[in-house]
Formats: C-alpha cells, sequence, structure tokens
C-alpha cells in the first residue's frame, strides 16, 4: 500500500508506524470475537475504511500544517466522538506529531476494550472516555478546550455539528467523515453551524482508492462562542436537527 499512501495523502508511514498499523488490527480482530467491533475485518478492507480513510480527513495534520502555520512543535488537542474501535483517534494518535486523543464513546464496553490496547500499542498520548457527546460537550474540563474535534458515521452532518462545536476552542477545527452528502444536508449545516458559532470552511469529495467509494469531509471552522444551551439534551440533537 505504500505507492498508495504517498500518491493520496503524500505521505507514507514510518517502519514503527507500519507495525503499529499491524498491531491495531490483530488487536481489533481478537477483540471482535467477544464484542461487535467493527464488520471490517479482511486486512485490505480495514487499511482501507480504516487506516486510510481515518487519515484521508486529517491528511493536512499529516504534512504538520494548519493554515499556513507549521505545527511540528505544537501540542495539538484531539476529540473523537463516537470512537467504537478507536477510529479515526487511534490512526491519528499513531501519526500526528505532539497531539493528545481522547476517544469517547458511550459504550462502556468499546471503551474498556481501548483502555486494554493502549498498553500493548504503547499510545501514552491518547486516553478514553465513556460518555455521550452532549453530556461531554456541557462539561467545564471539556467544553471549549479542544483543538481538533474528528466525528465519523454518527449522525446526521447538522447533528454532528452541534456536538463538536461546543467542545472546540476559538479557531479550532472540526472534521465530519461522511460517505454521500447531499445539497439539501449542506444548507441545513450552514444553517446549524452558525448558531453554534461556526463556519462551514471547506467540503472535500474524494474516492477511497480500493473500492472507489464516494467520500467527504465537512471542515467546520469555530470563529465565535457556541451559546451555553448547546449541545442540547441527550437524544435531541439526533431527533430535532438544527
Amino acid at each position: 500500500m505504500m505507492d498508495i499512501w504517498e500518491k493520496t495523502l503524500e505521505w507514507k508511514p514510518s517502519p514503527q508506524q507500519q507495525e503499529l498499523f499491524q498491531s491495531l488490527y490483530k488487536l481489533i480482530i481478537q477483540g471482535n470475537r467477544q464484542l461487535n467491533l467493527t464488520r471490517i475485518t479482511n486486512p485490505e478492507d480495514f487499511w482501507e475504511k480504516h487506516l486510510w480513510d481515518s487519515l484521508r480527513g486529517i491528511k493536512f495534520l499529516i504534512s504538520q500544517k494548519i493554515g499556513e502555520e507549521s505545527v511540528d512543535n505544537q501540542a495539538i488537542t484531539i476529540i473523537d466522538l463516537g470512537t467504537g474501535a478507536g477510529s479515526p483517534g487511534i490512526p491519528a494518535a499513531m501519526v500526528v506529531k505532539n497531539c493528545t486523543v481522547n476517544l469517547v464513546d458511550s459504550t462502556k464496553k468499546k471503551i474498556n476494550f481501548i483502555d486494554s490496547i493502549l498498553p500493548q500499542l504503547q499510545l501514552n498520548n491518547v486516553f478514553a472516555t465513556t460518555c455521550r457527546a452532549e453530556e461531554i460537550g456541557r462539561e467545564n474540563q471539556h467544553r471549549e478546550t479542544y483543538d481538533i474535534a474528528l466525528i465519523r458515521a454518527v449522525a446526521s452532518v447538522s447533528a454532528c455539528a452541534e456536538y463538536t462545536l461546543p467542545l472546540l476552542k476559538q479557531g479550532g477545527l472540526a472534521i465530519i467523515y461522511r460517505g454521500n452528502l447531499t445539497d439539501e444536508e449542506i444548507t441545513n449545516t450552514e444553517n446549524a453551524v452558525q448558531q453554534l458559532g461556526g463556519v462551514i470552511e471547506s467540503i472535500e469529495q474524494f474516492n477511497t482508492p480500493i473500492s472507489n467509494s464516494d467520500r467527504h469531509c465537512l471542515y467546520l471552522r469555530k470563529v465565535g462562542s457556541t451559546p451555553a444551551k448547546f449541545p442540547r439534551s441527550v437524544g435531541v440533537p439526533a431527533q430535532r436537527p438544527l
């Protein structure tokens, strides 16, 4: 896969990172025997749909640039909401320099699994939290404290905006991973993001390198304060999107 890494991300993993990816795959396959962690177990599918897809969304971080500013020596705080078995947060932690990553999921068994594999992967820059996205966004120790918020395949785009933007510092960036994306969803998201103190900075459309599946990433920039009423109570953002 080295040629594909280089052609699509202008980057390729070091031998140490390749070993980490392989270790992560083995641990998830082992964990899948007891837990329903993922339906993606074929090695090639895992590489494309978990590793490559996770890192494609943060391509700009892998090249160590945020806008025009180099982040080689800048500590970056990342939160991954609805992390499941650890994607995209664990692959991000393996390749982004000087970052700390909080992996959040509401399912305690999945967080217990992550806690069990982090020492084996020697990822000292990662910790895991059992919590609902609506709840963690209202906690003082987490609200407006992160540089980057990642969220993949969790809810509608506008609900994802409501989950992520309260957690970001001024100038922070939410990255929403999607498959298909409609014009109606974009319009709804623009309205939601404005209420939440953000703007849609960009939308990237691309295809996965092996299966040629359609993918989108929405990049939301935090430009103002998020009103204290957001996120709303558990279940409300999904049931009644802004």
